[in-house]
């Protein structure tokens, strides 16, 4: 592997680029027109402009990406998170081109990205899932009510090719499944081409464990531990931490031993994560879903286990045995990261984009790591996600860490838009999040205290 084109932009572009350097490889950035001046661009030792601002028009680009390699020379891609991350089309497109495709194989991307065949390829696994129904193809409900009752309320109707919380419902009165349904379809198909969707039950008091693994291609497959990722808003995660608070070590364990097994099943090959939904009242976990790609949250699980995760993905790309190196890692101290969003906590996170007139990040701070992929002076556009950086904090013990990443967020400034610091400040603060009693309801049920501690 010589050179690597980035399929992606923002802080993962960022994170690739710095991986790619320090093993010696050139690389090449992609951009819309927006992101021309974007710091992945400046990082990287050639670019390549794509087209318009809109993602379907620069970003979701198949043929244009492919032919970006091709006309830099890069004999890699790498998809980072999110746009063509898990697309096994875009995987099939790299590949026929002569390129190595840094990820999965485009069977298993395709095999996992079902959330129906996954729940199967989980089930023959060994894997325990959540009572759920089959899927509903766009338009075609038959049969939805009787599966609802099968199921129990209240349920979630979950887009099958769905992701982030994207095209997720919950529903708790059988007489609006129907409606429900129908919008999360038509909300399915927009996101994602696909409007199929399928019921699943809802826990009340769930906790969001994730497995990160590490596929070898044969067969084989490592657990680098567990992280916790039940603070959410809008089903979508805001801080994560690893080890978990409160989990029983045997349950994080068996998790990981059962996240193995799905991996080996499918011959994973690279970074990949198992997700889980744990009881939070009875210590039960069930299977969620299966990401392909390397998670925004990766930095945590790197950090209590002394991994480079996006290293590790071009070094089992470019032909290396990783096996002695990933086999046996020890989980050491405590990790969380806080993500800092362009987004206004108290009108609903809706998403605040403009300039960043000031900002400055806590550098240099012991036991603290920035990702981020932009400067003062960068707009935060509103045609991609507003997040503006990842705020991680290591500790020895899980209070250390803690403290430290609050200390962080108080020593981040920014100004000319509304961001989410004093809101995780509010988080970080709070007791019962100190305590470990943390649920994907979190949020919401605090949301009131955490909002007032945010503004005082």
């Amino acid at each position: 592997m010589k050179r690597l084109l980035i399929a992606n932009r923002g802080e993962i572009a960022c994170r690739i680029i710095r991986a790619a350097k320090s093993l010696g490889i050139e690389t090449v950035a992609v951009c819309s027109e927006a992101d021309a001046a974007a710091m992945h661009v400046s990082m990287a030792d050639r670019s390549v402009c794509l087209g318009p601002p809109q993602a379907a028009q620069s970003y979701l680009k198949q043929e244009a990406l492919i032919e970006a390699a091709r006309s830099t020379g890069a004999d890699a891609v790498h998809p980072g998170y999110g746009f063509l991350a898990e697309s096994a089309a875009f995987a099939r497109k790299v590949t026929g081109a002569g390129l190595t495709w840094v990820g999965p194989s485009p069977e298993t991307i395709a095999d996992m990205g079902d959330k129906g065949q996954a729940r199967v390829l989980a089930i023959k696994a060994g894997v325990p899932v959540l009572p759920g129904s089959e899927s509903f193809a766009d338009g075609k409900l038959d049969g939805l009510e009787a599966a609802g009752a099968a199921v129990g309320f209240p349920l979630l109707v979950k887009a099958t090719a769905g992701g982030g919380g994207i095209g997720m419902q919950r529903v708790d009165d059988p007489a609006k499944l129907r409606k429900i349904a129908e919008r999360t379809q038509s909300a399915a198909a927009r996101s994602f081409g696909d409007g199929s969707v399928f019921l699943e039950r809802f826990i009340a008091r769930a906790r969001h464990i994730e497995i990160q693994l590490f596929g070898f291609g044969d067969g084989r497959a490592v657990h680098l531990f567990e992280r916790d990722c039940s603070l959410q808003r809008r089903f979508q995660k805001v801080v994560e931490e690893s080890p978990a608070p409160q989990l029983d070590r045997a349950i994080a364990e068996r998790m990981g031993e059962v996240a193995c097994a799905l991996a080996g099943a499918v011959h994973y090959s690279g970074a990949g994560t198992v997700e889980f939904v744990l009881d939070a009242d009875t210590g039960e976990f069930f299977f969620l879903e299966m990401n392909t790609r390397i998670q925004v949250e990766h930095p945590v699980s790197e950090m209590v286990t002394g991994t480079d995760l996006v290293a590790a993905q071009l070094r089992l790309a470019a032909g290396e045995d990783l096996t002695d190196d990933l086999s046996g890692r020890a989980l050491a101290g405590h990790a969380v990261e806080c993500r800092l969003y362009a987004e206004n906590p108290a009108k609903k996170f809706l998403p605040s984009p403009g300039t960043l007139e000031r900002f400055t990040l806590p550098e240099g701070m012991e036991g603290i790591r920035i990702d981020t992929g932009v400067r003062e002076g960068d707009t935060i556009t509103p045609f991609y996600d507003p997040m503006i950086a990842k705020i991680i904090a290591y500790g020895d013990s899980r209070d250390q860490a803690i403290g430290r990443i609050n200390a962080a967020l108080r020593a981040t400034e920014v100004e000319g838009l509304v961001t989410n610091r004093d809101f995780l400040i509010a988080v970080t603060s709070n007791p019962t999040f100190k305590g470990g009693d943390v649920w994907t309801g979190f949020i919401d049920t605090h949301l009131d205290d955490l909002l007032s501690a945010s503004r005082s």
